[in-house]
């Protein structure tokens, strides 16, 4: 990110140098990351149905631990993706929703999501004949 010849950080870098997610210095990079992570592409998908409460998101986001949907949640917060609004009530109560630029990323994910689970059988046949030119797995 040295293009005007003095180095930029992620945080101070101009908003009119262009973004390159295959450049290491890009802070594209990070979010690509956190979206397309297992547990972050879940926790959209997730969340693109509707707000969820914290331990409502953990059942629905089946396998994910406490301690990685609260990383996945702040980091996709972090990011201006997902809304936390914590409710001033005994016990508190904290509600997540995706924001109009986490909804816009969901739909696109959902697409990808959907289209794999569609694919599936011809994923598991090319999985089958793979293992098998290879002496089984």
């Amino acid at each position: 990110m040295e293009e005007t010849g003095r180095k930029e950080t992620a945080a101070t870098a101009p908003a009119d140098l262009p973004f390159d997610v295959f450049s290491k210095a890009c802070p594209s990079r990070g979010t690509l990351e956190h979206v397309t992570g297992r547990w972050g592409s879940l926790t959209l998908g997730a969340l693109h149905e509707g707000g969820f409460r914290f331990n409502e998101l953990r059942r629905r986001v089946d396998g994910v631990s406490e301690k990685m949907l609260s990383q996945t949640l702040q980091a996709l917060e972090r990011d201006g993706l997902v809304h936390r609004e914590a409710q001033p009530t005994n016990p508190p109560r904290v509600d997540y929703t995706l924001t109009p630029l986490g909804a816009e990323v969901a739909e696109r994910l959902l697409g990808l999501i959907h289209l794999m689970e569609d694919r599936m059988p011809s994923v598991l046949k090319a999985r089958e004949r793979y293992d098998a030119a290879r002496g089984g797995r």
